[in-house]
């Protein structure tokens, strides 16, 4: 079976079908990366991605109240 009529034959489905037939075709591919040894590249972490996401309070150092005793 050659591209071009697998491509016309998926042209030729509803929308809901292609979805299935998509969803399909990534599973196949999984399998084929499993089989073949290859793993899927994990996106890297980015340096500052998490910039503005963490927050410290102002009294971040101070001694707290629960431990006055042991100093």
């Amino acid at each position: 079976m050659t591209s071009l009529s697998l491509y016309t034959k998926l042209e030729t489905l509803p929308t809901e079908l292609k979805e299935e037939a998509k969803k399909f075709i990534e599973s196949l591919l999984k399998k084929n990366q499993k089989n073949s040894g290859i793993e899927p590249k994990k996106p890297s972490p980015k340096f500052g991605g998490l910039k503005g996401k963490i927050h410290l309070s102002a009294d971040f150092d101070e001694p707290l109240d629960d431990f006055q005793e042991y100093m």
